[in-house]
Formats: C-alpha cells, sequence, structure tokens
C-alpha cells in the first residue's frame, strides 16, 4: 500500500465523497460515519491522512512529508478551520500574496482578515500545490488535483499559462479517472516496497539494546556492534530508494540490497544447519558475499526479492519478542502475488503461517503467528541461492 495525504474539506457528506476517491481502495466500513473528524481518524489508519483546510495542508507536509507518497488536493479550501487559532504562516501568507495588513497598532484587523481569507479560498490549493513542488521538491506526478471547483480558477490558469507552466489536470471527484488513479498508486509496487522500508526502519527505531539480535552471529567482542551503528544503518536504508520510481530503478535496488547486507561482513559466527533462524541468518551472509564476488545474480533485482531480503534482515538484526506479523511486513507481503490475482500470503492461511510439523499457533489477540521457515519456504530465490553454493 502507499500512503496518501487527501487535502479535502468535505463540502459534501464524507462519506460520498469518500466512495469517489478512494472506493476502490478501502473499505466502506473505514469511511461510512458523517463526522468527518471520525472518518479522518479511521482512515489515517489506512494510510490516508486527512487534512480539512490551508493551514492544516501546510503545516502537515512541512513537517510530514516523508509519512506520505502521493497527493490528492482540493483547491476551494478555507485558510484555516472554525475555532481554530490562525498561525503566523498564514498571516504571512496573506500579507506576502493578498496585501493583507494589520492595523498600525500591530493587532489583528479582523475585517480585513475575513475578506482576505474569503479571497484565497478559490485557489488554496494551488498554494500547496507551489509549496510542494517549488519548495519541498515533491514530484508533481505524485500530485491529483480532484476538485469540483476547477471552473472557478480562470485566474491562476492564466498565471500558469503566462509563466509558460503546464497546469495540471483538475478532475471532479465523480470522474472515474480519480479512483483508477488512486487504485493505480496504491498499488504501485514500487511504492509499497519502499513505504514497507520505511515503515520497517520505523519500527526499528523503537526498539531497545537488548532487542539486537544480530550480535549473536559475531564472534569476538571487539567486533560487535552498539545499537546506536544499527540505527545509523537504518537511517540509511529509509532513505535510500528515492519517492520517485526511477527510470532505472534496478541499479537503487542494487545499491539498497549491497548497503542491507553489507553490516553481514562482520557476522563470522553462523553454522549452516537446519535451524531455521540460522537459515535466515545465512541467507544475508551469502548475499553479502555474493554482492562482492557475483554480483550480477542481484542484476534482476524486482520488489519482491528486495523486499524478501529486507524482511529476513530485519528479523535477523533484531529480536521482536514475539513471531507476530509486524504491519510493514504485512505491508511488504502483498508483494507477493499468485497469478496476479491472488494474494500468495494471506494471514488467514494454516499451511503458510505454520510449518507442516506443528499446529497453527495463535496470539492471545487471535492472530497468527509468524513461522521463520515460512521465510526459508515462500521465494524462489532462495533455490538460486542454493544453487549457486552448490555449483
Amino acid at each position: 500500500m502507499s500512503y496518501f495525504l487527501w487535502v479535502e474539506d468535505f463540502e459534501n457528506l464524507p462519506r460520498v465523497t469518500c466512495e469517489q476517491v478512494f472506493g476502490e481502495v478501502l473499505d466502506e466500513a473505514d469511511f461510512s460515519s458523517e463526522n468527518r473528524k471520525l472518518v479522518k481518524r479511521n482512515l489515517t489508519d489506512k494510510g490516508v491522512f486527512i487534512t480539512f483546510d490551508l493551514q492544516e495542508s501546510l503545516e502537515f507536509i512541512k513537517e510530514n512529508l516523508n509519512k506520505i507518497d502521493y497527493v490528492i488536493l482540493d483547491i476551494d479550501l478555507p485558510a484555516y478551520s472554525e475555532g481554530d487559532d490562525i498561525h503566523e504562516s498564514i498571516f504571512k501568507l496573506l500579507e506576502r500574496f493578498e496585501d493583507y495588513k494589520k492595523l498600525d497598532d500591530g493587532a489583528v484587523d479582523e475585517e480585513s482578515l475575513k475578506t482576505k481569507c474569503n479571497a484565497i479560498r478559490s485557489i488554496a490549493g494551488f498554494y500547496i500545490y507551489t509549496e510542494l513542488v517549488v519548495e519541498l521538491g515533491f514530484p508533481k506526478q505524485h500530485i491529483l488535483f480532484c476538485s469540483n471547483h476547477g471552473d472557478k480558477t480562470r485566474t491562476i490558469q492564466e498565471a500558469f499559462k503566462q509563466a509558460k507552466i503546464e497546469l495540471p489536470p483538475i478532475y471532479l471527484k465523480e470522474n472515474k479517472a480519480v479512483k483508477e488513479w488512486v487504485k493505480e498508486r496504491h498499488e504501485n509496487p514500487y511504492s509499497r516496497l519502499r513505504r514497507g522500508i520505511i515503515e520497517g526502519c520505523n519500527y526499528a527505531k523503537g526498539l531497545r539494546e537488548e532487542d539486537l539480535r544480530f550480535n549473536d552471529f559475531i564472534r569476538g567482542n571487539d567486533r560487535r556492534i552498539g545499537l546506536m551503528d544499527l540505527f545509523n544503518y537504518i537511517g540509511v536504508l529509509e532513505n535510500l530508494l528515492p519517492l520517485q520510481e526511477p527510470k532505472w530503478k534496478t541499479h537503487f535496488y542494487k545499491l539498497f540490497v549491497r548497503t542491507l547486507a553489507h553490516e553481514w561482513d562482520a557476522a563470522n559466527n553462523i553454522q549452516r544447519d537446519n535451524q531455521n533462524k540460522t537459515e535466515l541468518a545465512w541467507i544475508m551472509k551469502n548475499a553479502r558475499h555474493w554482492m562482492a564476488h557475483n554480483s550480477k545474480l542481484f542484476d534482476e533485482l524486482n520488489e519482491q526479492t528486495v523486499a524478501y531480503l529486507f524482511l529476513i534482515n530485519m528479523r535477523m538484526m533484531f529480536n521482536y519478542q514475539d513471531d507476530e506479523l509486524q504491519y510493514y511486513e504485512k505491508i511488504l507481503l502483498q508483494l507477493f502475488k499468485k497469478d496476479n490475482e491472488q494474494v500468495l500470503v494471506e494471514l488467514n492461511t494454516e499451511d503458510l503461517l505454520s510449518s507442516s510439523s506443528e499446529k497453527p499457533r495463535r496470539s492471545g489477540r487471535g492472530c497468527k503467528r509468524l513461522n521463520f521457515k515460512f521465510f526459508v519456504e515462500i521465494y524462489p530465490v532462495l533455490k538460486s541461492i542454493q544453487n549457486v553454493t552448490s555449483s
């Protein structure tokens, strides 16, 4: 899944607007409420961050841009929501672009403020677009204008034309192209891989010294690494893949795997045997070896292979205290498709989440536990690894 910022003030019923935009990728139960704040809270858990006005949107993109992959922009937006304080950023924007001035004594000119806020409302979405693309370098290909007020922006359209800048297309919310755009981005393998990696790195940042498993595979105290070293390593992984899908993405995947496996050069205490966790560490150790001496093995890297190695690496680097699937793992496991229709990894499939010699195990919360043997058996890349070692 990909994460979205959705800038929308919900002039109509939230349920109707949500169905028009996200109806292809979210369950109706996720947005069935007519309370927009409740819908906002529910959709946040689904990777859709909602902002209602210009002020909230500008603050979100300045502070949380790394949380999102795509932006859906309304155009007609209030400068701020009723009951909220106006922040200095809005005053500066109004002063710069709408000639707003405070009174001589520095007090707020309420009447002028209301007039200027009304004036900026019809083009608020373009201010956000400019901040994203021009100031923050967000790729314009990752932004969709979705508004029922596009016909009221003639002034903006003329300004874009005079500046010789191509105006992005503006879609009505009920246009089927909107759902198609959202679905395609939501299921984009590159974006899903990148988001799963980022969420996995964020999860690892919350772990403690005692959760560090990697040193179990190192003999000699002088070679052991500290938690801060691992956090620095995680920080590099988190930022290696660019937001916009590169034309030559396999080059980035190869660099990512090289960086991912690099730390395993220090692992000198891995004995290949029938123990599942040792098998997994052995995969990462040899991935490091092959990247250095037989890199052609990774010339055709795809999203599934990178996700597979990242999943193994994180489980071997850190001890999660239990075997339950983590949220980032669920994101990445959705990359493994069968016949382009059925998800190969389903959390309710017993034979995938338990070995043939064990009964399916459930946690106290009723969620299946992750079986390490599953990772060893699930993906064909292991066959390539075995072929290389036997030749």
